[in-house]
């Protein structure tokens, strides 16, 4: 328990005091040079995780899962490919519903300013970004295992240790009250702040559930991190192709829409598991 707190104490000390010091100055969430600025406090977790380990209990990195094992490929391609999934379930159910229909010329995107004025659109169709996206989720998996090294390489592991749905909700609601400095000033959720943050605690925990159970089956942690890479990455063409439809709140990653594939992937998942323990120490 001493680890845990020290953890959190530090996880949440160091970002919400970064983000505040960049905040202070005026700049603002929607400013594109926000992300940059913001990144140090995204690597609170990792730190955290290592503070705690080496000087606080001392237990070491044994357990953190540090080795790629690529003989786990399976699980790494599940953990890059599941986006798009999800975004696929996302379109389909705007389109039943009647929200909209999706275009993939990205002219409508460009008019709603969710894709650069930059992009001509006849020379860009929509579909022709999913590698593009597909390999920035590559690219950026290091910058994530800033966020995941903490939170399924520590954290995810010690609560209700084995028992991954019970350390999936107490995760993944930390995970969303620490994202709140931002989402409540409207980041990921323009035009909904307060219910944008309320909701993101469920998106977090499905995802939490989905994400320990690749750091468990991969029994690394940079598994994990390609998966949060890829959700962040690849999940915005949900936004991207239904640009004018509907906002975040209800299309986005982190929407409505994206509440029934995430639990299904979690349910097909636990079934899949039987009684193994995604997010524990048994992998």
């Amino acid at each position: 328990m001493k680890g845990i707190i020290w953890f959190l104490v530090l996880c949440f000390g160091l970002a919400w005091g970064w983000w505040e010091a960049v905040l202070s100055t005026g700049m603002s969430v929607f400013d594109w040079r926000f992300q940059l600025y913001v990144l140090p406090g995204a690597f609170a977790p990792a730190i955290a995780a290592i503070v705690v380990r080496k000087w606080i209990t001392r237990e070491g990195f044994g357990d953190a899962g540090l080795r790629l094992n690529a003989r786990h490929w399976r699980v790494y391609l599940f953990a890059w490919l599941l986006p798009l999934l999800v975004v696929a379930i996302i379109v389909a159910q705007a389109m039943i519903l009647g929200i909209g229909q999706p275009d993939f010329t990205l002219e409508r995107a460009i008019a709603h300013g969710v894709a650069g004025r930059d992009l001509r659109a006849a020379d860009n169709p929509g579909l022709l970004i999913v590698p593009q996206v597909m390999a920035v989720a590559l690219l950026s998996t290091p910058l994530l295992w800033g966020e995941e090294f903490g939170w399924r390489g520590y954290l995810q592991l010690r609560l209700f240790a084995g028992r991954p749905v019970a350390a999936a909700i107490a995760t993944g609601f930390i995970w969303a009250v620490w994202h709140f400095p931002l989402t409540l000033r409207g980041y990921n959720y323009p035009d909904a702040p307060v219910l944008g943050s309320l909701l993101f605690i469920p998106v977090a925990i499905l995802i939490a559930y989905i994400l320990g159970w690749i750091r468990a089956r991969s029994d690394s942690i940079w598994a994990a991190s390609l998966g949060h890479a890829a959700t962040n990455a690849i999940g915005g063409l949900a936004l991207l192709w239904l640009a004018g439809t509907a906002g975040p709140l209800t299309i986005s990653y982190a929407g409505v829409l994206a509440l029934p594939p995430l639990l299904l992937v979690c349910v097909w998942l636990s079934l899949r598991s039987g009684r193994e323990a995604p997010g524990s120490t048994q992998a």
